[in-house]
């Protein structure tokens, strides 16, 4: 049971966003096809460790995931609920899965849904995350920083606007794209995100999550090739993903970009993510976006043969723009690790200090006192770093291997300065 098992929970996170897309588009109800495809996932379990793995896992989460819509959708007329058209049924009664082609367009068609502009922003996020990726609720509340009961409302209310405001089920015309674009670009980008820095877990990164980004990311820059922001999406996934190679070590430990071995790194992703994001500035006249500069800083660090090499004014200039454009405290944070390997260490202690605390910023103080050898409150920082937020299993080891060097350094050497480099990301 268990290997199948597992197998069945692979298709419906590989397969079920397509499975749930194609669904939608012919029954019109999102939580009528998410019922039904949970439904035919369950009857995957049942069923499977009995009768074995079907040769087509996909075709039969299909097929099955209709004909339990057949059955919701008869019980609902049995009822005397609202009545449907004999179409809905005939359409899924029909015995053929729907070529790959038909599959990615509707997936679109569930991308543009979920990012309707009559949905607030977290609405948007939410619902994408749960509809495309399969995310829990508990898991969305953690992304968007509420609860599980409100997140569950959220979505329920989401369902329910989609059904009463009759928001189409297409991608929408070129003169509604500015609308959707950028929520779209959004729900793409947090996903790779939740995948390449997960908040909790064993794992220091979810590569079903990741690839599944840059599909979509893919997907999206397929249709929409002279639109500068997709592009400038996938560029930044993609060079943020050839680094995953060197992330961690033949231990399952962190590797800090400083300490990364480069040719490791997917040269032929770096190469097609900088051609990217060329033709996305091409396209917007140089105007960059946020994208567009978080896809050149990452450009930045691939194009150098090492760290040295780095040019960190230039990073710094980048975060500036960035920030300009769209500033959070992790892009201040990042420009303050810039500040510092550019060598100007005590400006960027004095910047940390108006910077909202997190675990981040903690473990980015200790790391700087540690270059002007206040190894000791190093030390505290790195533990109020481990302290403030539960990171990953890998993140706090790595922490906690910091942690015990500035301990080392403050027996033994207190006096003498540190080579440290900021703590760079992996």
């Amino acid at each position: 049971m268990g290997r199948r098992g597992e197998l069945v929970g692979e298709v419906v996170r590989g397969e079920g966003a397509r499975i749930l897309a194609s669904l939608i588009r012919v029954v019109g109800d999102v939580q009528l096809a998410e019922d039904a495809v949970q439904e035919a996932a369950l009857a995957a379990l049942g069923a499977w460790p009995v009768t074995g793995v079907p040769p087509e896992p996909r075709a039969w989460l299909t097929l099955t995931a209709r004909r339990k819509a057949i059955d919701a959708i008869r019980r609902e007329r049995a009822r005397g609920a609202k009545e449907r058209d004999g179409a809905d049924l005939i359409e899924l009664t029909k015995h053929e899965v729907e070529p790959e082609e038909v599959v990615q367009d509707d997936l679109l068609r569930l991308i543009f849904t979920c990012c309707h502009p009559s949905l607030s922003p977290p609405t948007r996020v939410a619902l994408a995350l749960r509809t495309l990726c399969g995310l829990s609720p508990a898991q969305i509340a953690g992304v968007l920083l509420t609860t599980e009961v409100a997140t569950q409302k959220r979505l329920v209310r989401a369902r329910q606007k989609i059904a009463a405001a009759r928001i189409p089920y297409r991608v929408p015309s070129e003169a509604e794209l500015p609308d959707r674009l950028p929520a779209v670009c959004a729900v793409v980008h947090s996903l790779y995100t939740a995948g390449h820095a997960p908040s909790e877990g064993d794992a220091t990164y979810d590569v079903d999550l990741c690839t599944e980004a840059i599909r979509l990311a893919e997907l999206l820059h397929s249709l929409l090739p002279e639109q500068p922001t997709p592009t400038a999406v996938l560029a930044l996934l993609l060079l943020t993903e050839a680094r995953r190679p060197a992330r961690l070590d033949d231990a399952g430990q962190v590797v800090t970009l400083d300490l990364q071995d480069r040719m490791l790194w997917d040269q032929a992703m770096v190469a097609r993510g900088i051609a990217l994001l060329n033709e996305s500035l091409e396209r917007s006249e140089q105007q960059a976006d946020a994208y567009q500069l978080q896809a050149a800083i990452a450009a930045e660090h691939a194009r150098v043969p090492s760290y040295n090499a780095t040019d960190w004014h230039e990073i710094v200039r980048l975060y500036d723009l960035l920030i300009g454009v769209s500033p959070s405290p992790a892009a201040e944070l990042a420009r303050v690790v810039a500040i510092a390997e550019t060598g100007d260490v005590d400006t960027a202690l004095a910047l940390l200090d108006t910077i909202p605390p997190s675990s981040r910023r903690h473990a980015v103080r200790g790391e700087l006192l540690a270059r002007r050898s206040r190894y000791t409150e190093a030390v505290t920082e790195l533990q109020a770093a481990l302290d403030t937020a539960p990171p990953t299993h890998p993140e706090r080891a790595h922490r906690e291997r910091r942690r015990a060097h500035f301990q080392q350094l403050a027996n033994t050497h207190p006096s003498n300065p540190s080579d440290t480099p900021a703590p760079q990301p992996s």
